[in-house]
């Protein structure tokens, strides 16, 4: 059966030839004597050879020892390099990030504040993967990704940037030709356009100030896998459609929809960064967090405040 080298011992192995001693390796490790001389018999024993000629003054390689010095010096020299880079790449902010966002979360949102994350962290590159399909991070080798939903229980560690209110809409063509509801009960009778990727898509759930709570279960001509697709037929007088502020808040604040359902609101919605369990996050992802958790909660607090 084959079997990993062993890079300890091979290691252990170059250090003695570089100090020319046992004891120097020693201590220069904080290991025992017993184990670096350990290591080395150790090789001996798997190589079939004899590395060194040792006395109780002097350790000289042997032939096989001399032809195995080198190759053993640059196994150490790579491994020490590639232990540098890893730990530089966790120190200090540089290196790819493989970011999934949601598609028009990401195009409205995060694309336009990358110029200024970019200015601040120039060794940092992103990989924007946009999709609104809940993607498999850790499967599809995602280091982080921006989920806007009430999250359900998962390994992933979440990090909460923002509020990201719903709002029942429709036009004032619509309400004209079809009636205002007034209950999520009333939606049953209505034209409603969906959206395939809620985590609950053909039901919605309400809730008042007075502690009641309704699920529904609409349907109408349109269901989309992209929120953003909704608003046209929605402004057309198409239906009604339940949106998040990012995408319908505009339509609201020019008047071509209409907030509907006084009184009643969907479940709370955040923006959370997600990122897989295990570990310190590296510099890269860590200085992304914290710049998404700064600029998403200005926003957050402009929109509270009218400004």
């Amino acid at each position: 059966m084959s079997s990993l080298p062993d890079f300890e011992a091979l290691a252990i192995f170059a250090k003695v030839v570089e100090l020319r001693s046992f004891a120097a390796v020693a201590a220069e490790f904080g290991l025992s004597k017993a184990t670096v001389s350990k290591a080395v018999t150790r090789l001996e024993t798997r190589l079939g050879a004899r590395l060194f000629n040792r006395t109780s003054r002097r350790l000289a390689l042997t032939d096989a020892g001399h032809r195995l010095a080198e190759r053993a010096a640059q196994l150490l020299a790579d491994g020490e390099a590639a232990e540098a880079e890893a730990l530089a790449q966790s120190a200090a902010p540089r290196g790819l990030v493989r970011l999934a966002v949601p598609m028009t979360f990401g195009v409205k949102v995060i694309a336009p504040l990358l110029p200024e994350f970019f200015a601040a962290y120039p060794d940092v590159s992103i990989d924007l993967h946009l999709s609104d399909a809940m993607v498999d991070l850790i499967g599809d080798g995602f280091d982080a990704g921006v989920r806007i939903a009430t999250l359900p229980d998962s390994s992933l560690v979440a990090r909460r940037l923002c509020a990201m209110p719903r709002y029942t809409v429709a036009s004032k063509t619509y309400l004209e030709a079809y009636g205002r509801p007034t209950h999520p009960m009333h939606l049953a009778q209505h034209r409603c356009l969906g959206y395939a990727y809620l985590s609950t898509p053909n039901t919605w759930h309400y809730s008042n100030d007075a502690g009641d709570q309704v699920a529904v279960r609409p349907g109408g001509p349109l269901r989309v896998n992209n929120g953003e697709a909704l608003l046209p037929s929605v402004i057309a007088g198409l239906g009604i459609a339940d949106l998040p502020e990012f995408i319908v808040g505009d339509a609201i604040a020019a008047g071509e929809v209409e907030v509907i359902l006084d009184g009643w609101h969907q479940r709370e919605g955040a923006v959370h960064l997600v990122t897989p369990p295990g570990g310190p996050r590296p510099a890269r992802v860590e200085v992304l967090s914290e710049f998404l958790a700064d600029r998403l909660g200005r926003l957050g607090r402009k929109r509270r405040s009218g400004r």
